[in-house]
C-alpha cells in the first residue's frame, strides 16, 4: 500500500476520533437522557462540545477533497515526491487541528488549517507535475 493511501486511512481513524470527540462532549453537555433520546427539541453544542462539532464539520468539509485527490492519485499511478509530502502535511495538520479548535486558540487553528490546504495542494500537484 502505498504511503498516499496510509494516509487516508489514518485519515478516516482521525475521522472517528472527531466523531467520537464532539458526540462524548455532546453526551457530557447534555446528559444521557437527552442523548438518546428523540432528541425532539434541538439543544445546540456550545462550550467545549460545539468547538468538537465545528471541528468535526471542518474536518468532514476538507476529507472529501483529500479523498478524492487521494483515489486520484492512485488510480491515475501519478503518486510522488509530492503527494506523499501532501498527504503527510495534511493528517499531521489535521491531527493538531482537533486539539487546537478544542482549546480555542483561533489564529494557532487558522494556520493549522492553512498548512493541511497546502497539503491538499501537495498532493494535487502530483496530478500536473
Amino acid at each position: 500500500m502505498t504511503l498516499e493511501l496510509w494516509m487516508l486511512f489514518w485519515s478516516c481513524v482521525l475521522g472517528i476520533a472527531h466523531l467520537s470527540a464532539s458526540s462524548f462532549a455532546y453526551k457530557g453537555q447534555e446528559g444521557n437522557k437527552y442523548t438518546i433520546g428523540p432528541r425532539d427539541e434541538h439543544r445546540p453544542a456550545t462550550g467545549l462540545a460545539g468547538r468538537f462539532v465545528r471541528a468535526q464539520q471542518n474536518f468532514n468539509e476538507t476529507f472529501a477533497i483529500f479523498a478524492a485527490l487521494i483515489l486520484m492519485v492512485h488510480v491515475l499511478n501519478e503518486n510522488g515526491w509530492w503527494s506523499a509530502w501532501g498527504a503527510q502535511v495534511y493528517f499531521w495538520a489535521r491531527v493538531g487541528y482537533l486539539p487546537a479548535y478544542a482549546m480555542g486558540l483561533p489564529w494557532v487553528r487558522t494556520l493549522i488549517w492553512q498548512i493541511s490546504m497546502l497539503g491538499l495542494l501537495g498532493v494535487g500537484a502530483d496530478l500536473f507535475l
